[in-house]
């Protein structure tokens, strides 16, 4: 991780640790503890030797499996230490195994006195974030610790219904756990006196296991070296080299280095895949979004990451389509946005999702899921030759475009928008932080909003449905209403969006119609819909190569100069691979092929300079600014649609692109 914790992650559990291994309970930007199902299931794990903190001679690195440190006790260059600890780590489901191995440095044998201090907190994630959000609990809810023969019990209580556990089981059994702190507190601390024979060692192993309430058995691993090899074994089965590609565009040295990119992005994918279920409960596994906050089903991201990993690895999309077919809304409900037809914007387990503290349990603000799920289903068809997919979800994806054509609003407003919703999201477009939605003096759009992409996005939703209809439904007077809805689409928004004097598309209409005339890349989406007419997709293709927009490592979310301009912004100035994705996809759609290797070029140095791990965002600075990218401070690494960019890249400079 870029603040220097090591990441440990398998189907949708992950630890974050120091460089020794430890857990401080940290909060706020990049918190530290083992996580399962939104919930911190592990917040201190804090080991100490002959009374002390072990001095860290060599670090863990999340690269290797399992996570490896050398520690030693405190001692001086005169006094050596007596021993050595070899400490390894990894997760599998619901588990964090650990195997400390001492290792006696001394001819005489040699007592060494160890002690973990552990706690479980169980924090939901929105609380950890520390974003000014407090969130009440009610008298009923406790926490309680209590011990076993082999270790300690974490539990967590609310009401009658909702129970979790942690529980460290420990071999050999410690010789004794005692409260660590005064009070009402569960902390425990476990210790340990271990003889180690002259030059000998000592072994001690520990298991954590993570019981969210409603989460399935943990697995079966028992050591961190049983965890490692299956985490291998299913890496290696994902993360095989792409198939061959026509990259003759690029030198050799750039070929070696999209190479390195995708092989980095494939082996990150496989890390960030969590369990789902599918409309008959079906196993399935998709990409969840990114870690930390993100380790889950997330409408959007799921499905561009399955877009840009489709012609390599469609079995995401194929799961990533059941797993939000069985989401789609069936009701209105204004707490959670849900609609008939509507789909997913994320999925989440936790506390406060459970007990309706926060909307996000299923979470459908989001105005752009809907019409992607439309254009994957499609493109897997394509992609694949395989229509049964398509045909099992004809009836989801014809809710899905009477949501568009309904609440979606083309109906009514002959836009797809949205209405800022004050309980969960202001914007609902991918740019969804407040202000990012703006004209170019800087003033938020007010809504109904239609965004531009979302109208792209929609358009291409109608022809690709309509192709199902005619070639798998056998429909084709629903295709005719289609094609026509989108024709129409199509020319409203020439006739409305676009901005003469800058010859560029707005970014959004407000809720009066006005063009929101701030320059953004979201005009690249556009591109990749195919929405705009040839002249007028060059035009917008090489104006978003122009300095003001491609910093010399991506294009940024803004173009600089304008008054809303930052380089440290979300989505008024920095750059998203991602995003950069969807461009370079679109400029190879329109025949913009020097742009595409302007842009791949870009954004394999920005790989480079990470260790070939593109982050989910970097600041805006541009290249002439710094030798090398500028980080943005609170970016997830890894993130799958950043980490599935590399698989855009290689599409794009092949010559593919959206149709």
């Amino acid at each position: 991780m870029s603040d220097g914790r090591v990441l440990l992650a398998r189907d949708g559990t992950f630890a974050a640790l120091t460089r020794g291994g430890g857990v401080t309970g940290s909060r706020g930007a990049s918190p530290d503890g083992l996580f399962r199902h939104d919930a911190r299931h592990l917040s201190r794990w804090r080991l100490t030797v002959d009374g002390a903190e072990p001095a860290v001679l060599t670090p863990a690195r999340d690269s290797a499996v399992p996570a490896t440190s050398v520690l030693t006790p405190p001692a001086g260059r005169d006094a050596p230490a007596p021993y050595t600890v070899f400490r390894e780590q990894a997760v599998a489901s619901g588990l964090l195994l650990e195997r400390l191995r001492l290792v006696s440095n001394s001819p005489d044998p040699v007592t060494a006195r160890l002690e973990l201090l552990a706690d479980a907190d169980f924090a939901d994630q929105f609380e950890l974030r520390s974003d000014g959000r407090t969130y009440p609990r009610l008298p009923e809810a406790a926490r309680e610790a209590g011990e076993r023969p082999d270790g300690v019990e974490f539990t967590y209580r609310r009401g009658e219904g909702w129970l979790s556990r942690t529980t460290v089981r420990c071999d050999p059994p410690p010789a004794e756990v005692t409260p660590a702190e005064h009070g009402t507190g569960t902390a425990r601390r476990l210790g340990w006196t271990l003889t180690l024979p002259p030059h000998g060692a000592a072994e001690l192993v520990l298991r954590v296991e993570a019981r969210p309430h409603g989460a399935p058995a943990v697995a079966d691993a028992a050591t961190p070296a049983q965890a490692a090899a299956g985490l291998r074994a299913a890496t290696d089965a994902f993360a095989h080299p792409p198939v061959e590609a026509d990259t003759a565009a690029l030198s050799p040295a750039e070929r070696a280095a999209l190479g390195r990119a995708c092989a980095q992005g494939l082996a990150d994918l496989a890390l960030l895949r969590v369990p789902a279920a599918g409309p008959r409960g079906e196993e399935l596994r998709v990409p969840g979004a990114g870690i930390p906050w993100f380790l889950t089903l997330f409408g959007r991201d799921s499905l561009l990451t399955s877009l840009f990993a489709l012609p390599y690895r469609p079995a995401l999309a194929h799961d990533t389509l059941l797993a939000l077919a069985a989401t789609q809304g069936t009701r209105h409900d204004a707490f959670s946005a849900e609609q008939p037809g509507r789909l997913a914007h994320e999925v989440r387990h936790g506390e406060l999702a459970a007990f309706r503290q926060v909307p996000y349990g299923r979470y459908y603000g989001s105005v752009d899921v809907t019409p992607l799920f439309l254009v994957l289903l499609q493109a897997y068809a394509g992609a694949t030759a395989d229509t049964a997919l398509a045909a099992r979800l004809e009836p989801q994806a014809r809710a899905a475009v009477e949501w568009m054509v309904g609440d979606g609003g083309l109906a009514e407003r002959g836009w797809l928008v949205y209405t800022p919703d004050p309980g969960g999201l202001v914007n609902q477009n991918w740019k969804d932080s407040a202000g990012a939605i703006c004209f170019a003096d800087g003033t938020q759009a007010e809504g109904p909003i239609a965004v531009a992409e979302a109208q792209g996005y929609a358009y291409d939703a109608l022809v690709r449905t309509a192709r199902l209809a005619r070639g798998v439904w056998g429909d084709a007077a629903y295709a005719d209403r289609l094609d026509a809805l989108a024709a129409g689409l199509r020319d409203r928004f020439h006739r409305d969006f676009w901005l003469p004097a800058q010859d560029f598309p707005a970014l959004a209409l407000d809720g009066r119609g006005r063009q929101a005339d701030a320059l953004a890349s979201d005009a690249g989406h556009l591109l990749w819909s195919g929405i705009l007419d040839r002249d007028r997709g060059e035009r917008t293709g090489r104006r978003l190569l122009a300095g003001d927009f491609f910093s010399g490592w991506a294009v940024r979310t803004l173009a600089a100069g304008q008054r809303p301009y930052h380089p440290l912004s979300y989505h008024r100035g920095s750059c998203w691979p991602h995003d950069n994705a969807v461009i370079a996809l679109g400029l190879a759609r329109y025949g913009l092929g020097a742009e595409v290797r302007t842009l791949t070029r870009g954004l394999l140095a920005t790989a480079e300079a990470h260790g070939w791990r593109l982050p989910e965002v970097l600041a805006g600075y541009a290249r002439s600014d710094h030798p090398a990218p500028v980080p943005y401070p609170h970016a997830c690494s890894p993130q799958a649609w950043a980490a599935a960019t590399p698989l855009a890249l290689l599409t794009a400079v092949s010559g593919g692109g959206g149709t």
